[in-house]
């Protein structure tokens, strides 16, 4: 619901961070182009940092980029390797390879096209930024493959204080000398007599417990010495014998008891050298397979002895606080990831929190988990209660040996002691037997079942019945239980305990980097990689932030600790006068919620008259109920009414809807639908609890977002963004894709972009919504987007952008690639001609990942002690010679503040990392509905607001139409489209 509201940038949508199980192919990601124009510098009134000047030839150890303190104590020996990386500018040459000289044009001969690869020609706009007598230089990459750029310096001096930091980065020492050698396996049934006893396929879960099971058998493997990926590959530190080796086994291993041929063949030798190379820079192309080996080594340990879930590991045990009843706790794990980083390799690990169903006999989970549940005896009478908490659930058997589990398909409709079934003479001399339940447990497991007076669990599948008297069944561990259905106390406890201070996360995950189960052990030792156990510390730099302007007054300072300003006393920089508005008040029939609509507004009126914006009285006032909301075509028709009955009171069409409800309503969606791509009127929705407090705050936010949702602007940065000039006309666009959940298997995928329309402000969007194919993180309709955007912005200012600032979200490192050989090309493709090619600049913007900041002195911080707002590290954890930096944003006031990285793939504006830095969080002060600064650039934080609309007219569309196939309503682009009179302004925000 877009009440007022000022949450910072969430992902409550199913975004995608991209990535998967990689083929341990050798990949080029990383090489790039060097050579950079003049830096520009910094602005006067930001202080600099002072740094040591760095001289030609000194010695590794007094390098400046990211050097490692030295060693206390014990040194570590002389083969293991930090993985230090020295300037990058002390490898590169000064002229670029032949084999990517660029060559001299003959006279006559047109320029390139201006869609050849990238790495062959720069925008002539680019090109005539660069200072005479400068060279473009391209480093050679593997596959021909476009690389992201480096970094143009090293690192930036913009400060106007510093702060000692620690960040969860773990540096790890390998050997380079050691070599992982690779294996393909191979698992199959072994052959038998019998086909209808051979399984065609083997179950990915039993793969593991085959392999352990002849690691274990014969002494040739040392289980210690290898690591399994759990399907086709194993890697090991010692040969290993190649062939084929027959598995047996037994019923209580965990898996389906048989026979099976593991078949294991030599691959290939990933020497660890490489990786050193690419660390000191001799090496242009990362190589991902050892990268993904060495973490696969590095989560070997946690993966046996904690519950893994996705990439993340929890405890099999929960802490009595954690509790939260019901049959439900709260477990504790942790994320890891290896990254190479400027001091060398490094283990990220970040603590998570995750709610599991205990692990307790089944009777006894009922008892806390369903209300007023007394015991085995309830079973019967809360038939239908127990199904549907039990149904789905795994559990083990506690009467016979056995690792197997089993899923609970529901109660047997007869009690235990009418349960019979034929037992079958294995050998065949006998006929079947027909035999009672509680006959069999006495005679074959000498064991009494107390409880014959209820039903069993029927655990069979297919068909076939598996019947176990339910005192005999216990949860297996690990089962996941939705925060959705927890209650609302339970609820926020769990939300307390996700969300930790700073200094309880940090020493959160201290433990758990050295706890028995954790990412060492002595499998990762047996493969030569040690880790430093405690965190990485630097020193980084707070940039301050800009002054504001706002209507009437020449500049606006904010808060020095939360960067937040107020609007008390102060107005919109260009308030636009609302004329025409009609109110539709939806709590008719609620005794309890029912809207005090004279005063709402007479409140509202007002509110917006102290911030500059000039309201009439609503031409309407409808009164309805919230039954409104259970069908498109209601309101449609409903809105549409009072759409034509304003336009016959007054001159020109409705501005504006205020639509005040008693509760959130899943027909929310139908209402956007409606009114923003069939009746073309923007809506303004609110609680009516809300609304009749009438609290300042409160109505301070709706005038927000009601004035730029009208095309108005609220407040401006005093003076023009870094690194641009007035008459530059830069256009800064966000790209954005919302996948579907897992469980939405035909549903496209929503891609979003936005672009801003003004200049120099900056601050007004147009946005573009499409559907794409199912899942697909690549913008398939980028080009065209970016295109009518462009033309857009040379429509309402007569004059081309002449620059371009892109903001990609939500891709991985691994999708790099194609972000700069297939959307960059794309959108050259789209907008350039024989003349105009304006140069683009294009950064991926990233929140999906484990790197966290904590203060080492409480007071560099604020009461939540977070780092400071302004906060940005550009040396020490980032990438040894791309162009990226981690920038806190906004004040964290909650739990432990989360950086945004960024990520500069393809730079033709010629930024230098201050001026980049502070342009972008500059720009986080211009976010529409708020007034403080937020975490992520707004461009994207937009794109991000832009593609979850369009998930929730793909919804409304789904829910709202009959009779037609899912995939052919659901992918129309024209039921995306926005109508005439919003596609260019700020409907979302």
């Amino acid at each position: 619901m877009d009440s007022g509201r000022n949450n910072n940038y969430g992902r409550g949508r199913g975004s995608s961070s991209g990535g998967g199980r990689g083929n341990y192919q050798n990949q080029s990601n990383q090489g790039g182009r060097r050579g950079r124009a003049a830096h520009h510098q910094p602005p006067a009134q930001q202080q600099s940092v002072n740094r040591p000047p760095v001289q030609a030839n000194q010695p590794p150890a007094q390098q400046a980029w990211g050097n490692r303190p030295p060693v206390q104590g014990n040194q570590p020996p002389a083969q293991q390797e930090w993985g230090y990386r020295p300037p990058f500018l002390r490898t590169m040459p000064q002229t670029p390879p032949p084999q990517v000289q660029q060559q001299q044009r003959p006279q006559g001969q047109s320029a390139p096209s201006p869609v050849q690869p990238l790495q062959a020609c720069l925008t002539r706009a680019a090109a005539q930024d660069l200072r005479p007598g400068a060279s473009i230089i391209f480093i050679e990459s593997k596959g021909n493959q476009i690389q992201p750029i480096k970094r143009p310096d090293h690192g930036g001096t913009l400060a106007i204080k510093t702060v000692k930091l620690h960040v969860n980065h773990f540096p790890v020492k390998f050997d380079p000398k050691k070599t992982i050698i690779h294996y393909d396996v191979d698992v199959k049934p072994a052959p038998s007599t019998d086909r209808m006893l051979v399984k065609r396929t083997v179950r990915k879960s039993d793969l593991r417990v085959i392999r352990d099971k002849l690691f274990s058998d014969d002494p040739r493997f040392d289980i210690l010495q290898t690591v399994y990926d759990g399907e086709k590959n194993i890697f090991s530190a010692v040969n290993l014998p190649t062939g084929e080796f027959q598995v047996n086994l037994a019923d209580d291993e965990g898996a389906k008891s048989g026979s099976y041929i593991f078949t294991i063949k030599f691959v290939n030798e990933l020497k660890l050298s490489k990786l050193k190379d690419y660390l000191r820079g001799s090496l242009s192309y990362i190589p991902r397979d050892i990268l993904q080996v060495m973490d696969l080594v590095m989560k070997e340990n946690p993966s046996r002895r904690r519950i893994c879930v996705g990439r993340s590991f929890y405890s099999s045990e929960y802490m009595t606080a954690f509790d939260l009843n019901n049959g439900v706790a709260a477990y504790q794990g942790f994320q890891q990831r290896l990254k190479p980083t400027s001091q060398g390799l490094a283990l990220c690990l970040d603590y998570s929190i995750l709610t599991f169903r205990k692990p307790w006999p089944v009777i006894e989970f009922l008892k806390e988990h369903l209300e007023r549940f007394g015991g085995v005896n309830d079973v019967k009478s809360r038939r239908r209660d127990v199904n549907n908490a039990l149904k789905g659930l795994k559990v083990r058997v506690i009467h016979r040996h056995t690792k197997q589990k089993y899923t609970i398909a529901g109660l047997t409709e007869e009690d235990t002691r009418d349960c019979y079934y034929d037992l079958v003479d294995p050998e065949g001399n006998n006929p079947p037997q027909r035999i009672s339940l509680v006959r069999y447990f006495q005679d074959k497991c000498n064991m009494d079942i107390m409880h014959q007076n209820v039903p069993c669990l029927e655990l069979g599948k297919n068909n076939r019945s598996n019947k176990v008297p339910i005192e005999f069944c216990v949860l297996v561990e690990g089962q996941m239980y939705p925060k959705e259905n927890l209650d609302k106390g339970r609820a926020w406890f769990l939300k307390d305990l996700t969300l930790a201070k700073p200094w309880v996360r940090k020493s959160t995950i201290n433990e758990m980097v050295q706890a028995k189960d954790g990412p060492c052990g002595a499998v990762s030792r047996n493969f030569g990689i040690g880790v430093d156990v405690n965190m990485t510390n630097f020193v980084g730099r707070v940039i301050g932030a800009p002054e504001l302007k706002l209507g009437g007054q020449n500049s606006v300072r904010v808060d020095v600790e939360k960067r937040q300003w107020n609007l008390l006393g102060k107005s919109f920089v260009d308030a636009k006068s609302v004329d025409r508005w009609a109110l539709l008040d939806f709590t008719d029939g609620d005794r309890y919620n029912k809207l005090q609509a004279n005063a709402f507004i007479n409140n509202l009126r007002s509110r917006c008259r102290n911030l500059g914006i000039r309201m009439e009285a609503p031409l309407l006032h409808r009164v309805t109920r919230m039954y409104e909301f259970s069908s498109v075509n209601r309101l449609e028709n409903l809105l549409q009414n009072v759409v034509e009955e304003a336009t016959r009171l007054a001159q020109g069409k409705l501005q504006l809807i205020v639509c005040v409800m008693t509760k959130k309503d899943p027909g929310y969606k139908f209402l956007k639908w409606v009114s923003e791509t069939r009746i073309g009127v923007v809506t303004q929705c609110c609680l009516s609890r809300l609304a009749n407090k009438g609290q300042d705050q409160y109505l301070s936010n709706l005038c927000l977002k009601i004035n730029v949702k009208l095309g108005g602007s609220n407040f401006e940065l005093n003076g023009k963004l870094p690194h641009f000039d007035i008459g530059d006309h830069v256009m800064l666009i966000g790209a954005h894709v919302n996948h579907p959940g897992p469980m939405s298997a035909l549903c496209p995928s929503i891609a979003a972009v936005v672009g801003t329309v003004n200049w120099p402000a900056a601050n007004r969007y147009a946005a573009r919504v499409a559907p794409q194919a199912h899942r697909s993180e690549k913008i398939i309709n980028f080009g065209t987007m970016c295109s009518d955007l462009v033309n857009t912005y040379a429509r309402l200012n007569r004059v081309k952008p002449k620059k371009i600032v892109v903001f990609r979200d939500g891709v991985s490192d691994g999708q790099f690639g194609m972000l700069l050989e297939e959307e960059l090309l794309v959108l050259k493709k789209a907008i350039y001609d024989d003349h105009y090619q304006p140069p683009i600049t294009l950064i991926v913007a990233r929140k999906r990942h484990q790197t966290r900041l904590f203060i080492e002195n409480r007071d560099d911080g604020g009461a939540s002690g977070n780092v400071p707002p302004g906060t940005v590290v550009d040396t020490i954890i980032v990438h040894p010679f791309d162009f990226d930096f981690y920038l806190c944003s906004h004040y964290g006031g909650m739990g432990t503040s989360k950086l945004t990285h960024y990520y500069v793939l393809w730079d033709e504006n010629r930024f230098n990392s201050d001026l980049l830095q502070k342009l972008i969080y500059d720009m986080c002060f211009t976010f529409a509905r708020c007034t403080k600064p937020v975490s992520l650039v707004p461009p994207v934080y937009y794109a991000g607001l832009v593609a979850y609309r369009g998930r929730m007219f793909q919804e409304a569309l789904m829910e709202s139409t009959t009779g037609a196939s899912p995939s052919n309503v659901s992918f129309d682009p024209s039921l995306y489209s926005m109508h005439s009179d919003l596609e260019n302004i700020m409907f979302f925000v």
